[in-house]
């Protein structure tokens, strides 16, 4: 059976260590753009942060479980409050990770949240959210 776990991938004119640095800075790129917010640590394996948006519709706790220097970064989500939702906690136990891949000067970025898959009720609006977040936002890479 196809995985059907979210995924998305981006080429940036950035090396691989420049790109996994600025995974790690979640305040510099998932939040502020809808008027996101952003607390805790991010740079370590145990490091928690929350991430809450939407006036409250969205709060999501994350805990840094997996770090590959320059080449992987995992989240797994702990605590989850999806209010437009019916099951608001949908995300919690999922993992979100990134995957970097050294392509000549430049780096290609796999996003895959593990457990996003289409039969969540969040699939439809949450997937197209990370895509402008990875894609459209690039990461706020350039």
């Amino acid at each position: 059976m196809k995985n059907q776990d979210f995924t998305t991938s981006i080429i940036v004119d950035q090396k691989p260590s420049d790109v996994y640095n600025a995974i790690l800075n979640v305040r510099g790129w998932w939040s502020g753009l809808y008027g996101e917010s952003f607390e805790g640590s991010s740079e370590k394996i145990s490091d928690e942060f929350s991430f809450l948006a939407g006036g409250g519709l969205h709060y999501s706790k994350q805990k840094l479980v997996e770090l590959e220097q320059d080449k992987k970064v995992v989240w797994l989500v702990i605590e989850s409050n999806l209010t437009f939702l019916e099951n608001a906690n949908e995300w919690q136990g999922t993992r979100i990770s990134f995957e970097l891949y050294p392509e000549g000067e430049k780096t290609k970025v796999v996003f895959t949240h593990i457990g996003l898959v289409p039969e969540f009720e969040c699939y439809d609006s949450c997937a197209p959210a990370w895509k402008g977040y990875v894609e459209d936002q690039r990461l706020n890479l350039g």
